[in-house]
């Protein structure tokens, strides 16, 4: 049986630790659930271990807005207390508040 527990929760603001963008956990797997087209498009040597939580994320650059799919090892909590500004957080989320976005709906 597969034992994850998951570092970050949904509605949490993370950044990404390498590359210039943060968003918002909206999903999570617990261990990786893309294609493996997806995975070995990542270089050999930055690519993460698959058995670790993955999240999804609404995230946002200097550019633009879109859809991330990250592994644990690479993403750490963002503090700044900035709000993200994806487009599509009002569909799933409240207001920010304390430096999360609460939940629209409730989960069984």
């Amino acid at each position: 049986m597969l034992r994850t527990r998951a570092k970050y929760h949904l509605g949490q603001v993370v950044r990404h630790r390498k590359h210039p963008f943060r968003g918002v956990v909206f999903d999570v797997d617990p261990e990786f659930a893309n294609t493996q087209e997806w995975y070995e498009a990542i270089p050999e040597d930055s690519r993460p271990s698959k058995e670790q939580p993955f999240y999804h994320l609404l995230a946002e650059n200097d550019q633009s807005y879109y859809v991330a799919y990250v592994s644990e090892q690479n993403l750490v909590a963002d503090y700044s207390g900035e709000p993200v500004s994806h487009p599509d957080l009002d569909e799933m989320f409240g207001p920010f508040e304390d430096g999360t976005y609460p939940l629209h709906f409730h989960l069984n």
